[in-house]
Protein backbone atom coordinates (compact mmCIF):
# COMPACT_ATOMS: atom_id res chain seq x y z
CA UNK A 1 0.00 0.00 0.00
CA UNK A 2 1.27 3.46 -0.86
CA UNK A 3 0.01 6.80 0.45
CA UNK A 4 -0.07 10.34 -0.86
CA UNK A 5 -1.44 13.77 0.02
CA UNK A 6 -4.31 15.25 -1.98
CA UNK A 7 -6.53 18.28 -1.60
CA UNK A 8 -8.76 16.66 0.99
CA UNK A 9 -6.16 14.84 3.05
CA UNK A 10 -3.75 11.95 3.00
CA UNK A 11 -4.81 8.88 1.04
CA UNK A 12 -3.42 5.45 0.33
CA UNK A 13 -4.14 2.63 -2.06
CA UNK A 14 -5.88 -0.30 -0.42
CA UNK A 15 -7.91 -3.33 -1.45
CA UNK A 16 -11.62 -2.63 -0.98
CA UNK A 17 -12.22 -5.66 1.24
CA UNK A 18 -9.27 -4.75 3.45
CA UNK A 19 -10.59 -1.20 3.73
CA UNK A 20 -14.01 -2.48 4.84
CA UNK A 21 -12.41 -4.64 7.54
CA UNK A 22 -10.18 -1.77 8.64
CA UNK A 23 -13.16 0.57 8.99
CA UNK A 24 -15.11 -2.00 11.02
CA UNK A 25 -12.14 -2.36 13.36
CA UNK A 26 -11.75 1.42 13.68
CA UNK A 27 -15.44 1.58 14.62
CA UNK A 28 -14.74 -0.70 17.58
CA UNK A 29 -16.01 -3.95 16.08
CA UNK A 30 -13.73 -6.84 17.01
CA UNK A 31 -15.87 -9.79 15.85
CA UNK A 32 -17.85 -10.59 12.72
CA UNK A 33 -20.73 -13.07 12.90
CA UNK A 34 -22.21 -14.99 10.01
CA UNK A 35 -22.24 -17.91 7.62
CA UNK A 36 -19.80 -18.39 4.71
CA UNK A 37 -21.08 -18.49 1.16
CA UNK A 38 -19.37 -18.29 -2.21
CA UNK A 39 -20.22 -14.60 -2.62
CA UNK A 40 -18.62 -13.54 0.68
CA UNK A 41 -15.58 -15.82 0.72
CA UNK A 42 -13.28 -13.19 -0.79
CA UNK A 43 -13.78 -10.89 2.19
CA UNK A 44 -13.58 -13.79 4.62
CA UNK A 45 -10.25 -14.76 3.11
CA UNK A 46 -9.01 -11.21 3.61
CA UNK A 47 -10.19 -11.38 7.20
CA UNK A 48 -8.24 -14.61 7.62
CA UNK A 49 -5.16 -13.15 5.92
CA UNK A 50 -5.07 -9.98 7.99
CA UNK A 51 -6.50 -11.08 11.33
CA UNK A 52 -8.26 -7.71 11.48
CA UNK A 53 -11.39 -9.17 13.09
CA UNK A 54 -12.27 -12.51 14.62
CA UNK A 55 -14.77 -14.57 12.63
CA UNK A 56 -17.56 -16.17 14.67
CA UNK A 57 -19.30 -18.65 12.39
CA UNK A 58 -22.88 -19.35 13.41
CA UNK A 59 -25.27 -22.17 12.54
CA UNK A 60 -27.47 -19.88 10.44
CA UNK A 61 -27.95 -16.32 9.30
CA UNK A 62 -30.95 -15.71 11.55
CA UNK A 63 -28.96 -16.44 14.68
CA UNK A 64 -26.03 -14.45 13.26
CA UNK A 65 -28.32 -11.41 13.12
CA UNK A 66 -29.45 -12.05 16.69
CA UNK A 67 -25.82 -12.41 17.77
CA UNK A 68 -24.79 -9.16 16.10
CA UNK A 69 -27.70 -7.46 17.87
CA UNK A 70 -26.69 -8.82 21.28
CA UNK A 71 -23.07 -7.88 20.60
CA UNK A 72 -24.03 -4.31 19.64
CA UNK A 73 -26.02 -3.81 22.85
CA UNK A 74 -22.86 -4.25 24.90
CA UNK A 75 -20.24 -3.08 22.37
CA UNK A 76 -22.00 -0.12 20.75
CA UNK A 77 -21.89 -1.58 17.21
CA UNK A 78 -22.22 -5.07 15.77
CA UNK A 79 -21.77 -6.63 12.34
CA UNK A 80 -22.61 -9.81 10.46
CA UNK A 81 -21.77 -11.18 7.03
CA UNK A 82 -24.15 -13.27 4.95
CA UNK A 83 -24.45 -14.24 1.31
CA UNK A 84 -26.78 -12.90 -1.36
CA UNK A 85 -30.49 -13.63 -1.26
CA UNK A 86 -30.76 -16.80 0.77
CA UNK A 87 -28.52 -15.46 3.55
CA UNK A 88 -29.84 -11.91 3.44
CA UNK A 89 -33.47 -12.99 3.67
CA UNK A 90 -32.69 -15.42 6.47
CA UNK A 91 -31.12 -12.58 8.46
CA UNK A 92 -33.79 -9.97 7.73
CA UNK A 93 -35.97 -10.96 10.70
CA UNK A 94 -33.14 -10.25 13.12
CA UNK A 95 -32.29 -7.00 11.35
CA UNK A 96 -35.95 -6.02 11.55
CA UNK A 97 -35.68 -6.59 15.29
CA UNK A 98 -32.61 -4.36 15.49
CA UNK A 99 -34.57 -1.66 13.67
CA UNK A 100 -37.53 -1.99 16.04
CA UNK A 101 -35.29 -2.04 19.11
CA UNK A 102 -32.91 0.73 17.90
CA UNK A 103 -29.74 -1.37 17.81
CA UNK A 104 -26.87 -0.37 15.45
CA UNK A 105 -25.98 -3.44 13.37
CA UNK A 106 -24.14 -3.53 10.03
CA UNK A 107 -25.43 -6.31 7.78
CA UNK A 108 -22.92 -7.07 5.01
CA UNK A 109 -24.19 -9.27 2.22
CA UNK A 110 -21.57 -10.76 -0.07
CA UNK A 111 -23.42 -10.40 -3.35
CA UNK A 112 -23.25 -11.43 -6.97
CA UNK A 113 -20.27 -10.15 -9.02
CA UNK A 114 -20.53 -6.57 -10.18
CA UNK A 115 -19.91 -7.68 -13.77
CA UNK A 116 -23.03 -9.89 -13.54
CA UNK A 117 -25.09 -6.91 -12.36
CA UNK A 118 -23.82 -4.71 -15.18
CA UNK A 119 -24.25 -7.39 -17.85
CA UNK A 120 -27.58 -8.71 -16.54
CA UNK A 121 -26.24 -12.25 -16.15
CA UNK A 122 -28.45 -14.76 -14.35
CA UNK A 123 -26.84 -16.03 -11.12
CA UNK A 124 -27.77 -18.41 -8.31
CA UNK A 125 -29.19 -16.96 -5.07
CA UNK A 126 -31.27 -14.52 -7.14
CA UNK A 127 -34.87 -14.56 -8.38
CA UNK A 128 -33.58 -15.30 -11.90
CA UNK A 129 -35.65 -12.43 -13.26
CA UNK A 130 -32.84 -10.02 -14.12
CA UNK A 131 -33.63 -7.72 -11.20
CA UNK A 132 -30.72 -7.47 -8.77
CA UNK A 133 -32.32 -4.94 -6.42
CA UNK A 134 -34.91 -7.16 -4.74
CA UNK A 135 -32.98 -7.63 -1.51
CA UNK A 136 -31.84 -4.02 -1.32
CA UNK A 137 -35.52 -3.09 -1.65
CA UNK A 138 -36.50 -5.52 1.09
CA UNK A 139 -33.87 -4.14 3.45
CA UNK A 140 -34.91 -0.55 2.75
CA UNK A 141 -37.88 -1.15 5.06
CA UNK A 142 -35.83 -2.36 8.04
CA UNK A 143 -32.59 -0.36 7.84
CA UNK A 144 -31.65 3.31 8.06
CA UNK A 145 -29.42 3.19 4.96
CA UNK A 146 -28.48 0.80 2.16
CA UNK A 147 -25.82 0.71 -0.57
CA UNK A 148 -24.26 -1.58 -3.16
CA UNK A 149 -20.51 -1.09 -2.86
CA UNK A 150 -18.55 -0.42 -6.07
CA UNK A 151 -14.94 0.67 -6.69
CA UNK A 152 -16.28 4.18 -7.35
CA UNK A 153 -18.26 4.62 -4.12
CA UNK A 154 -16.54 2.30 -1.61
CA UNK A 155 -14.44 4.95 0.12
CA UNK A 156 -17.48 7.10 0.88
CA UNK A 157 -20.34 4.59 1.18
CA UNK A 158 -18.61 2.28 3.67
CA UNK A 159 -18.01 5.25 5.96
CA UNK A 160 -21.53 6.57 5.43
CA UNK A 161 -23.18 3.30 6.39
CA UNK A 162 -21.06 2.75 9.50
CA UNK A 163 -21.57 6.32 10.70
CA UNK A 164 -25.31 6.16 10.02
CA UNK A 165 -25.66 3.00 12.11
CA UNK A 166 -23.69 4.52 14.98
CA UNK A 167 -25.34 7.95 14.92
CA UNK A 168 -28.93 6.80 14.42
CA UNK A 169 -28.67 3.61 16.52
CA UNK A 170 -30.26 1.68 13.68
CA UNK A 171 -29.12 -1.16 11.37
CA UNK A 172 -27.78 -0.61 7.86
CA UNK A 173 -27.40 -2.92 4.86
CA UNK A 174 -24.38 -3.22 2.58
CA UNK A 175 -24.21 -5.33 -0.59
CA UNK A 176 -20.60 -6.20 -1.33
CA UNK A 177 -20.07 -7.79 -4.78
CA UNK A 178 -17.77 -10.79 -4.71
CA UNK A 179 -15.45 -9.58 -7.49
CA UNK A 180 -14.39 -6.23 -5.97
CA UNK A 181 -12.77 -7.27 -2.66
CA UNK A 182 -9.25 -7.53 -4.13
CA UNK A 183 -9.43 -4.37 -6.27
CA UNK A 184 -7.33 -1.42 -5.06
CA UNK A 185 -8.72 2.10 -4.68
CA UNK A 186 -7.67 5.36 -3.05
CA UNK A 187 -8.93 5.54 0.55
CA UNK A 188 -8.31 7.95 3.44
CA UNK A 189 -5.37 7.19 5.71
CA UNK A 190 -7.07 8.89 8.66
CA UNK A 191 -9.02 6.55 10.94
CA UNK A 192 -12.80 6.62 11.04
CA UNK A 193 -14.01 8.74 13.95
CA UNK A 194 -17.39 7.92 15.48
CA UNK A 195 -18.79 11.33 16.39
CA UNK A 196 -22.10 13.12 16.17
CA UNK A 197 -22.50 16.20 14.06
CA UNK A 198 -22.30 19.07 16.59
CA UNK A 199 -25.55 20.79 17.49
CA UNK A 200 -26.62 24.07 15.96
CA UNK A 201 -25.55 26.57 18.68
CA UNK A 202 -28.73 28.64 18.62
CA UNK A 203 -31.04 25.62 18.57
CA UNK A 204 -29.07 23.97 21.37
CA UNK A 205 -29.15 27.04 23.58
CA UNK A 206 -32.85 27.65 22.98
CA UNK A 207 -33.72 24.01 23.65
CA UNK A 208 -31.74 23.92 26.90
CA UNK A 209 -33.40 27.15 28.06
CA UNK A 210 -36.91 25.89 27.23
CA UNK A 211 -36.46 22.59 29.07
CA UNK A 212 -34.74 24.23 32.03
CA UNK A 213 -37.55 26.75 32.39
CA UNK A 214 -40.18 24.01 32.47
CA UNK A 215 -38.33 21.75 34.89
CA UNK A 216 -37.43 24.60 37.22
CA UNK A 217 -41.02 25.87 37.41
CA UNK A 218 -42.44 22.40 38.03
CA UNK A 219 -43.72 21.29 41.42
CA UNK A 220 -43.64 17.59 40.49
CA UNK A 221 -41.08 16.99 37.72
CA UNK A 222 -40.40 13.39 36.68
CA UNK A 223 -38.38 11.45 34.10
CA UNK A 224 -39.62 8.51 32.00
CA UNK A 225 -37.03 6.38 30.24
CA UNK A 226 -37.33 4.15 27.17
CA UNK A 227 -34.56 2.05 25.64
CA UNK A 228 -33.00 4.96 23.74
CA UNK A 229 -31.51 6.20 27.01
CA UNK A 230 -29.28 3.16 26.81
CA UNK A 231 -28.71 3.26 23.05
CA UNK A 232 -27.56 6.89 23.15
CA UNK A 233 -25.54 6.39 26.34
CA UNK A 234 -27.34 8.99 28.46
CA UNK A 235 -28.55 6.90 31.41
CA UNK A 236 -25.81 8.22 33.77
CA UNK A 237 -26.67 11.80 32.77
CA UNK A 238 -30.37 11.20 33.44
CA UNK A 239 -29.59 9.88 36.91
CA UNK A 240 -27.41 12.93 37.51
CA UNK A 241 -30.30 15.18 36.46
CA UNK A 242 -32.81 13.28 38.59
CA UNK A 243 -30.54 13.49 41.63
CA UNK A 244 -30.00 17.23 41.17
CA UNK A 245 -33.74 17.91 40.79
CA UNK A 246 -34.77 15.21 43.31
CA UNK A 247 -37.13 14.00 40.59
CA UNK A 248 -38.52 10.46 40.43
CA UNK A 249 -37.53 8.25 37.48
CA UNK A 250 -39.47 5.42 35.90
CA UNK A 251 -38.77 3.18 32.92
CA UNK A 252 -40.97 1.36 30.42
CA UNK A 253 -40.40 -2.38 30.38
CA UNK A 254 -38.25 -2.19 27.23
CA UNK A 255 -35.78 -0.17 29.32
CA UNK A 256 -35.61 -2.61 32.24
CA UNK A 257 -32.19 -2.29 33.89
CA UNK A 258 -31.20 0.89 32.02
CA UNK A 259 -31.56 2.83 35.30
CA UNK A 260 -29.91 1.38 38.39
CA UNK A 261 -32.84 -0.05 40.34
CA UNK A 262 -31.09 0.75 43.63
CA UNK A 263 -30.86 4.45 42.65
CA UNK A 264 -32.69 6.62 45.19
CA UNK A 265 -34.88 8.33 42.57
CA UNK A 266 -35.90 5.15 40.73
CA UNK A 267 -39.55 4.25 41.33
CA UNK A 268 -40.13 1.31 38.96
CA UNK A 269 -41.73 0.34 35.65
CA UNK A 270 -44.45 2.50 34.11
CA UNK A 271 -47.01 0.89 31.83
CA UNK A 272 -50.41 2.47 32.41
CA UNK A 273 -52.57 0.17 34.50
CA UNK A 274 -49.78 -2.43 34.42
CA UNK A 275 -47.44 -0.07 36.31
CA UNK A 276 -45.74 -1.05 39.51
CA UNK A 277 -47.45 0.35 42.65
CA UNK A 278 -47.39 4.14 42.84
CA UNK A 279 -45.57 4.60 39.52
CA UNK A 280 -48.64 5.42 37.45
CA UNK A 281 -49.62 8.31 39.70
CA UNK A 282 -46.05 9.63 39.77
CA UNK A 283 -45.77 9.77 35.97
CA UNK A 284 -49.29 10.75 34.96
CA UNK A 285 -49.61 13.47 37.63
CA UNK A 286 -46.26 15.07 36.83
CA UNK A 287 -46.54 18.71 35.81
CA UNK A 288 -43.30 18.50 33.84
CA UNK A 289 -42.45 15.05 32.51
CA UNK A 290 -39.25 14.51 30.56
CA UNK A 291 -39.68 11.41 28.37
CA UNK A 292 -36.59 9.94 26.71
CA UNK A 293 -37.21 8.09 23.44
CA UNK A 294 -40.73 7.10 24.46
CA UNK A 295 -42.45 4.87 21.87
CA UNK A 296 -45.86 3.60 23.01
CA UNK A 297 -47.02 0.16 21.87
CA UNK A 298 -49.36 -2.23 23.64
CA UNK A 299 -46.66 -4.21 25.43
CA UNK A 300 -45.09 -1.08 26.95
CA UNK A 301 -48.30 0.78 27.78
CA UNK A 302 -50.42 -1.78 29.61
CA UNK A 303 -52.51 -2.35 26.50
CA UNK A 304 -52.74 1.37 25.67
CA UNK A 305 -53.76 2.48 29.16
CA UNK A 306 -50.71 4.75 29.54
CA UNK A 307 -51.59 8.44 29.45
CA UNK A 308 -48.67 10.85 29.57
CA UNK A 309 -49.30 14.47 30.59
CA UNK A 310 -50.19 16.70 27.63
CA UNK A 311 -47.16 18.92 28.21
CA UNK A 312 -44.64 16.08 28.21
CA UNK A 313 -41.19 16.97 26.89
CA UNK A 314 -40.32 14.33 24.29
CA UNK A 315 -36.56 13.93 23.80
CA UNK A 316 -35.06 11.78 21.05
CA UNK A 317 -31.49 11.20 19.94
CA UNK A 318 -31.38 14.18 17.58
CA UNK A 319 -34.56 16.19 18.17
CA UNK A 320 -36.63 17.47 21.10
CA UNK A 321 -40.29 18.48 21.39
CA UNK A 322 -41.04 21.11 24.04
CA UNK A 323 -44.67 22.14 23.82
CA UNK A 324 -45.39 23.37 20.31
CA UNK A 325 -41.68 23.84 19.56
CA UNK A 326 -39.59 21.20 17.82
CA UNK A 327 -35.82 21.50 18.08
CA UNK A 328 -33.80 19.92 15.28
CA UNK A 329 -30.00 19.84 14.81
CA UNK A 330 -29.39 19.07 18.47
CA UNK A 331 -27.97 15.97 20.16
CA UNK A 332 -29.48 14.42 23.25
CA UNK A 333 -26.17 14.36 25.10
CA UNK A 334 -25.47 18.04 24.54
CA UNK A 335 -29.01 19.03 25.55
CA UNK A 336 -28.92 16.98 28.75
CA UNK A 337 -25.49 18.29 29.69
CA UNK A 338 -26.75 21.84 29.31
CA UNK A 339 -29.93 21.16 31.30
CA UNK A 340 -28.01 19.49 34.13
CA UNK A 341 -25.74 22.49 34.40
CA UNK A 342 -28.64 24.97 34.27
CA UNK A 343 -31.29 23.56 36.62
CA UNK A 344 -30.95 24.62 40.26
CA UNK A 345 -30.01 22.11 42.94
CA UNK A 346 -33.14 20.96 44.71
CA UNK A 347 -33.33 20.42 48.44
CA UNK A 348 -32.47 16.83 49.15
CA UNK A 349 -35.56 14.91 50.16
CA UNK A 350 -35.86 11.91 52.42
CA UNK A 351 -34.89 8.69 50.59
CA UNK A 352 -37.71 7.11 48.63
CA UNK A 353 -38.75 3.58 49.55
CA UNK A 354 -36.86 1.08 47.41
CA UNK A 355 -38.84 -0.34 44.50
CA UNK A 356 -40.00 -3.76 45.58
CA UNK A 357 -39.65 -6.88 43.48
CA UNK A 358 -42.97 -8.32 42.33
CA UNK A 359 -42.65 -11.81 43.71
CA UNK A 360 -44.92 -14.64 42.67
CA UNK A 361 -45.95 -15.70 46.15
CA UNK A 362 -44.45 -17.61 49.03
CA UNK A 363 -42.07 -20.36 47.90
CA UNK A 364 -43.32 -23.88 48.50
CA UNK A 365 -41.58 -26.65 50.43
CA UNK A 366 -38.28 -27.47 48.72
CA UNK A 367 -39.26 -31.11 48.30
CA UNK A 368 -42.52 -30.24 46.54
CA UNK A 369 -43.01 -30.15 42.80
CA UNK A 370 -41.37 -27.09 41.28
CA UNK A 371 -43.73 -24.19 40.59
CA UNK A 372 -43.33 -20.86 38.84
CA UNK A 373 -43.55 -19.09 42.22
CA UNK A 374 -40.67 -21.11 43.67
CA UNK A 375 -38.66 -20.79 40.49
CA UNK A 376 -38.79 -17.01 40.21
CA UNK A 377 -38.08 -16.46 43.89
CA UNK A 378 -34.96 -18.61 43.49
CA UNK A 379 -33.90 -16.63 40.41
CA UNK A 380 -34.35 -13.35 42.32
CA UNK A 381 -32.05 -14.64 45.04
CA UNK A 382 -29.53 -15.85 42.44
CA UNK A 383 -29.02 -12.47 40.76
CA UNK A 384 -25.90 -10.50 41.54
CA UNK A 385 -24.43 -7.12 40.52
CA UNK A 386 -23.11 -6.91 36.96
CA UNK A 387 -25.13 -9.82 35.54
CA UNK A 388 -26.26 -9.78 31.91
CA UNK A 389 -29.82 -11.09 31.84
CA UNK A 390 -31.79 -12.32 28.83
CA UNK A 391 -35.52 -12.66 28.37
CA UNK A 392 -37.40 -14.36 25.55
CA UNK A 393 -41.10 -14.39 24.71
CA UNK A 394 -42.94 -16.48 27.29
CA UNK A 395 -43.05 -16.89 31.03
CA UNK A 396 -39.48 -15.59 31.19
CA UNK A 397 -41.10 -12.14 30.95
CA UNK A 398 -41.42 -12.63 34.71
CA UNK A 399 -37.89 -11.26 34.86
CA UNK A 400 -39.50 -7.84 34.44
CA UNK A 401 -40.98 -8.26 37.92
CA UNK A 402 -37.66 -8.93 39.64
CA UNK A 403 -35.45 -6.28 41.20
CA UNK A 404 -32.08 -6.15 39.44
CA UNK A 405 -28.90 -5.56 41.45
CA UNK A 406 -26.68 -2.63 40.40
CA UNK A 407 -24.80 -2.88 37.13
CA UNK A 408 -27.05 -5.48 35.51
CA UNK A 409 -27.86 -5.36 31.80
CA UNK A 410 -31.23 -6.56 30.51
CA UNK A 411 -31.38 -7.88 26.94
CA UNK A 412 -34.68 -8.69 25.29
CA UNK A 413 -36.75 -8.25 22.14
CA UNK A 414 -39.63 -6.45 23.86
CA UNK A 415 -40.93 -4.37 20.94
CA UNK A 416 -40.15 -6.85 18.14
CA UNK A 417 -40.98 -9.97 20.12
CA UNK A 418 -39.08 -12.46 17.95
CA UNK A 419 -39.23 -15.88 19.54
CA UNK A 420 -35.82 -17.50 20.00
CA UNK A 421 -33.97 -14.17 19.83
CA UNK A 422 -32.27 -14.60 23.17
CA UNK A 423 -30.15 -17.66 22.28
CA UNK A 424 -28.42 -15.87 19.41
CA UNK A 425 -28.20 -12.64 21.42
CA UNK A 426 -26.53 -14.62 24.21
CA UNK A 427 -23.78 -15.72 21.83
CA UNK A 428 -23.22 -12.15 20.67
CA UNK A 429 -23.17 -10.55 24.11
CA UNK A 430 -20.95 -13.33 25.50
CA UNK A 431 -18.51 -12.53 22.71
CA UNK A 432 -18.62 -8.81 23.51
CA UNK A 433 -18.27 -9.21 27.30
CA UNK A 434 -16.94 -12.67 28.21
CA UNK A 435 -15.85 -11.57 31.70
CA UNK A 436 -19.40 -10.83 32.89
CA UNK A 437 -21.83 -13.47 34.15
CA UNK A 438 -24.58 -14.15 31.59
CA UNK A 439 -27.90 -15.67 32.66
CA UNK A 440 -30.35 -16.83 29.97
CA UNK A 441 -33.92 -17.41 31.17
CA UNK A 442 -35.94 -19.13 28.47
CA UNK A 443 -38.83 -21.50 27.86
CA UNK A 444 -38.78 -24.70 25.84
CA UNK A 445 -40.81 -23.27 22.95
CA UNK A 446 -38.51 -20.30 22.44
CA UNK A 447 -35.39 -22.41 22.86
CA UNK A 448 -36.38 -24.89 20.15
CA UNK A 449 -36.39 -22.14 17.50
CA UNK A 450 -32.66 -21.41 17.83
CA UNK A 451 -31.32 -24.23 20.03
CA UNK A 452 -28.61 -25.10 17.52
CA UNK A 453 -26.66 -21.95 18.46
CA UNK A 454 -25.87 -23.61 21.78
CA UNK A 455 -23.26 -25.55 19.81
CA UNK A 456 -21.45 -22.32 18.88
CA UNK A 457 -21.55 -21.16 22.51
CA UNK A 458 -20.00 -24.47 23.56
CA UNK A 459 -17.48 -24.37 20.71
CA UNK A 460 -16.10 -21.07 22.00
CA UNK A 461 -15.96 -22.28 25.62
CA UNK A 462 -18.35 -19.64 26.90
CA UNK A 463 -19.71 -20.10 30.42
CA UNK A 464 -23.26 -18.75 30.64
CA UNK A 465 -25.95 -20.04 32.96
CA UNK A 466 -28.88 -21.27 30.85
CA UNK A 467 -32.06 -21.86 32.82
CA UNK A 468 -34.79 -23.45 30.74
CA UNK A 469 -38.41 -24.04 31.75
CA UNK A 470 -39.71 -27.29 30.27
CA UNK A 471 -43.50 -27.06 30.44
CA UNK A 472 -44.49 -28.64 27.17
CA UNK A 473 -44.87 -25.69 24.85
CA UNK A 474 -46.03 -22.12 24.47
CA UNK A 475 -47.57 -21.30 27.83
CA UNK A 476 -47.83 -17.58 27.08
CA UNK A 477 -49.85 -18.47 23.96
CA UNK A 478 -52.12 -20.72 26.02
CA UNK A 479 -53.10 -17.52 27.82
CA UNK A 480 -54.29 -16.11 24.48
CA UNK A 481 -56.14 -19.21 23.25
CA UNK A 482 -55.47 -22.91 23.02
CA UNK A 483 -55.08 -23.88 26.67
CA UNK A 484 -54.87 -27.58 25.77
CA UNK A 485 -54.76 -27.38 21.98
CA UNK A 486 -51.96 -29.27 20.21
CA UNK A 487 -50.85 -26.22 18.25
CA UNK A 488 -49.34 -24.84 21.46
CA UNK A 489 -47.39 -28.03 22.20
CA UNK A 490 -43.76 -28.73 21.30
CA UNK A 491 -41.81 -31.98 21.18
CA UNK A 492 -40.36 -32.95 24.54
CA UNK A 493 -36.58 -32.89 24.23
CA UNK A 494 -34.00 -34.06 26.73
CA UNK A 495 -32.78 -30.50 27.10
CA UNK A 496 -30.27 -31.15 29.86
CA UNK A 497 -28.55 -33.70 27.62
CA UNK A 498 -28.00 -31.26 24.76
CA UNK A 499 -24.61 -29.85 25.84
CA UNK A 500 -23.13 -33.36 25.65
CA UNK A 501 -24.88 -34.06 22.37
CA UNK A 502 -23.63 -30.86 20.75
CA UNK A 503 -20.12 -31.12 22.18
CA UNK A 504 -19.27 -34.57 23.55
CA UNK A 505 -16.10 -33.37 25.30
CA UNK A 506 -17.80 -30.48 27.07
CA UNK A 507 -17.23 -29.81 30.76
CA UNK A 508 -20.66 -28.15 31.01
CA UNK A 509 -22.74 -29.05 34.06
CA UNK A 510 -26.32 -30.09 33.35
CA UNK A 511 -29.17 -30.42 35.84
CA UNK A 512 -32.65 -31.88 35.57
CA UNK A 513 -34.79 -30.07 38.12
CA UNK A 514 -38.17 -31.19 39.44
CA UNK A 515 -38.32 -29.64 42.92
CA UNK A 516 -37.30 -26.45 44.64
CA UNK A 517 -34.50 -28.34 46.36
CA UNK A 518 -33.24 -29.59 42.99
CA UNK A 519 -33.21 -26.02 41.72
CA UNK A 520 -31.26 -24.72 44.72
CA UNK A 521 -28.66 -27.45 44.19
CA UNK A 522 -28.30 -26.48 40.53
CA UNK A 523 -27.97 -22.79 41.32
CA UNK A 524 -25.29 -23.60 43.91
CA UNK A 525 -23.00 -25.14 41.27
CA UNK A 526 -19.77 -23.24 40.54
CA UNK A 527 -19.96 -21.22 37.34
CA UNK A 528 -16.48 -22.13 36.07
CA UNK A 529 -18.10 -23.76 33.04
CA UNK A 530 -21.42 -23.57 31.22
CA UNK A 531 -24.39 -24.47 33.45
CA UNK A 532 -27.55 -25.84 31.83
CA UNK A 533 -30.64 -26.20 34.05
CA UNK A 534 -33.80 -27.88 32.78
CA UNK A 535 -36.72 -27.18 35.12
CA UNK A 536 -39.81 -29.37 34.73
CA UNK A 537 -43.09 -27.53 35.36
CA UNK A 538 -46.78 -27.97 34.68
CA UNK A 539 -47.97 -26.61 31.33
CA UNK A 540 -50.79 -24.69 33.01
CA UNK A 541 -48.64 -23.12 35.72
CA UNK A 542 -47.78 -19.54 34.80
CA UNK A 543 -47.34 -16.32 36.77
CA UNK A 544 -50.59 -14.36 37.07
CA UNK A 545 -49.21 -11.15 35.48
CA UNK A 546 -48.16 -13.12 32.39
CA UNK A 547 -51.59 -14.71 32.03
CA UNK A 548 -53.44 -11.43 32.58
CA UNK A 549 -51.31 -9.85 29.85
CA UNK A 550 -52.05 -12.73 27.48
CA UNK A 551 -55.77 -12.64 28.23
CA UNK A 552 -55.90 -8.92 27.49
CA UNK A 553 -53.75 -9.45 24.40
CA UNK A 554 -56.36 -11.83 23.06
CA UNK A 555 -59.04 -9.15 23.41
CA UNK A 556 -56.89 -6.69 21.47
CA UNK A 557 -55.88 -9.20 18.80
CA UNK A 558 -59.12 -11.05 18.15
CA UNK A 559 -61.90 -8.60 18.99
CA UNK A 560 -65.34 -9.27 20.51
CA UNK A 561 -66.16 -12.18 18.16
CA UNK A 562 -62.86 -13.97 18.77
CA UNK A 563 -62.61 -17.55 20.06
CA UNK A 564 -61.07 -16.47 23.37
CA UNK A 565 -64.56 -16.35 24.90
CA UNK A 566 -65.13 -20.07 24.52
CA UNK A 567 -65.26 -21.90 27.81
CA UNK A 568 -61.93 -23.49 28.71
CA UNK A 569 -60.04 -22.30 25.63
CA UNK A 570 -57.99 -19.70 27.48
CA UNK A 571 -55.52 -20.31 30.30
CA UNK A 572 -56.41 -17.82 33.04
CA UNK A 573 -54.90 -16.78 36.38
CA UNK A 574 -56.10 -18.77 39.35
CA UNK A 575 -58.92 -17.07 41.22
CA UNK A 576 -58.04 -15.96 44.71
CA UNK A 577 -60.81 -16.45 47.25
CA UNK A 578 -61.41 -13.51 49.53
CA UNK A 579 -62.59 -14.59 52.95
CA UNK A 580 -65.13 -12.45 54.75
Amino acid sequence: MTSKQNTVGATQRMKIGDFLLRRLEEAGIRHLFGVPGDYNLTVLQQLSDTGTLEWVGTTGELTASYAADGYARLNGLGALMVTNGVGALSAINGIGGSYAEHVPVICISGSIPLRSVERGLGMHHTMADGNFDHFMDAYSHVTAAQARITPRNAATEIDRLILTAWRDKLPVYMEFPSDIAFLEIEVPTAPLVLADVPSDPERLGSCIAAITQRLTAAKSPAILVDADADRFGVAPMLMELAEKMQAPMAVVNAAKGVINESFAQYVGIYGGKASEPGVRETIENSDSLLAIGYRPIEVTTGDFTAVLPANTIHARGHSIDVGEDNYQAVTLKEVLRGVIDAVPQATKLAPRPAAAAAMMGTPADGSAKLTQATYWQAIQDYLRPGDVLYVDNGTSFSLLGLKLPPGCTFIGSINWGSIGYSVGALLGALTAAPDRRHLLLIGDGSFQVTAQELSTILRHDHKPVISLINNGGYTIERGYIGKTEPYNDVANWSYAALPKVLRPDTTARSFLVRTGEDLQNALSAPNDTLIFIESIMDSCDAPAPILRSSNLGAELDYGPTGPQHREGLQLRPAKVEVKA
